[in-house]
């Protein structure tokens, strides 16, 4: 299994890109102006290029996982993984979830933009290939106040 960025992403990154670089051609009048849309821009990129470099951000099988993290792939056999659940929060009205894999040293987190669809759904499916003793599982939900 494996589960990757969506493939409209990189593309919706570099119009952006390029939006921010029109921007600051003709709209920034300062160096300072030009100089941060330019490092906006250059960001973006460099997102993209990350998108299309590396599209598939986890993939599972019987051994373990192999996740992306920063521009490197790490393997991660089951017997490291302690557990992995399900991160809600709820902020300023809007709710996010989070796919958390913790390994006891380390916390990675996924969200539904480098899994291609929603946290819950990846984690389901993982539960499904875990080896029975490897805890994965939901946190109980705490009351909304």
């Amino acid at each position: 299994m494996e589960w990757r960025v969506a493939r409209k992403l990189p593309a919706v990154k570099l119009v952006a890109a390029a939006l921010f670089a029109l921007l600051g051609a003709f709209v920034a009048t300062d160096v300072v102006g030009r100089s941060l849309v330019a490092l906006a821009a250059a960001g973006l990129v460099a997102s993209a290029v990350r998108d299309l470099v590396l599209p598939v951000r986890l993939r599972a099988d019987a051994e373990g996982l192999t996740l992306v993290a920063g521009v490197a792939r790490r393997r991660l056999p089951w017997s490291q993984i302690e557990r992995v659940r399900l991160d809600e929060r709820q902020r300023l009205g809007l709710r996010t979830e989070l796919l958390e894999i913790d390994t006891g040293d380390e916390l990675h987190f996924l969200g539904e933009r480098d899994l291609g669809v929603p946290p819950a759904e990846a984690l389901t499916a993982l539960t499904a290939l875990a080896p029975a003793p490897t805890r994965l599982r939901q946190p109980p939900r705490e009351p909304s106040s």
